[in-house]
């Protein structure tokens, strides 16, 4: 009895740490690397918290519509947040290891706000819809109170998606010498691809948890667009139909800038195993730190009250300074 216990508490393996690697085949040129990175990080930091602050600080932007996009900033905040530590220390100061605990914990931040992204968008195309198609009880639709319930669904729906995550990869038994990970942070599916043991319940539960959240919030968001555009073409005046079809802008560009790199992701993990690994690594950067970039300089181009509120901020604390 107790010989086959000791077998059974030495084949049983997890790694103090996992090796994070940075771009394959560039880490000569890391330091070069890093300064795009360390911009673009600073872009997307910047432009978001400008946005919480231009949206807080102004009243006349205490509206739903500008409610749920402080909603995705704060969203593109904590994604860029998850990745910045790790990604940064790679390519700065070639720091690759990341502990086992520490790796499930960035894993479950990282995959929970681009859980909460999804929602957040599918929620400002409701929000879109409401506006559009039935503008005069748009504000008695979706009151401060309605707005703090969908907020609050979106962050349960998120924690209860991903939390057994971490747990159902921690009862898996990993090779010794497959520590080496496919990118500076930790994915679901690059970490249960390092162990030694069967995956079905991991590959089923990752499968489970992208179609009952991003694939179900794109069909419904494809939905609200239907139900939109069947409204507007309901309008008699076709400056009315340009108007109402201009609001949704920034939001359909921001749609498709998430939702392209999440389809890329999910295909290049389940399908693209032959590709070169810097394909990998190139796709899984652009969906994680190109919205965050882009979706604050989306907003303060397309939306005017936004971008004279940031304006204001700016000025303000300059003058201040």
């Amino acid at each position: 009895m107790l010989p086959s216990q000791s077998y059974v508490n030495i084949s049983f393996f997890q790694p103090h740490a996992f090796l994070m690697i940075g771009i394959p085949g560039l880490e000569a040129v890391h330091g070069w690397i890093s300064i795009p990175f360390s911009s673009m990080y600073t872009v997307a930091l910047t432009g978001n918290c400008l946005i919480l602050l231009a949206v807080s600080r102004t009243p006349s932007l205490h509206q739903p519509m500008y409610y749920f996009l402080s909603m995705l900033a704060l969203t593109d905040v904590g994604l860029t947040l998850s990745t910045l530590p790790t990604t940064l220390a790679v390519l700065w100061f070639d720091h690759r290891l990341i502990g086992f605990n520490a790796c499930l914990v960035q894993m479950f931040f990282l995959h929970s706000f681009s859980v909460v992204e999804s929602s957040v968008l599918l929620a400002m195309s409701f929000d879109r819809f409401v506006a559009i198609s039935n503008p005069l009880r748009y504000a008695a639709i979706l009151t401060n109170s309605v707005i703090i319930r969908i907020g609050l669904a979106i962050v349960a729906r998120a924690t209860i998606s991903l939390f057994p995550g971490p747990f159902l990869l921690k009862r898996l038994n990993f090779c010794p010498d497959k520590n080496l990970l496919s990118h500076s942070f930790c994915f679901h599916a690059d970490v249960m691809k390092r162990a030694c043991a069967d995956i079905t319940v991991n590959i089923l539960y990752g499968l489970y948890v992208v179609l009952s959240t991003v694939g179900v919030d794109s069909l419904l968001i494809v939905l609200s667009y239907t139900l939109i555009l069947h409204t507007v073409m309901g309008l008699a005046s076709p400056r009315e139909r340009v108007r109402a079809l201009n609001t949704c802008v920034s939001h359909i560009l921001a749609v498709l800038i998430f939702y392209i790199p999440v389809i890329g992701v999910s295909m290049i993990h389940r399908f693209g195993r032959h590709l070169p690994h810097i394909v990998h690594a190139l796709v899984a950067y652009v969906y994680l730190v190109v919205p965050p970039v882009l979706n604050p300089i989306i907003y303060s181009v397309k939306s005017k009250p936004i971008r004279e509120a940031m304006f204001r901020m700016m000025l303000k604390r300059k003058d201040q300074g």
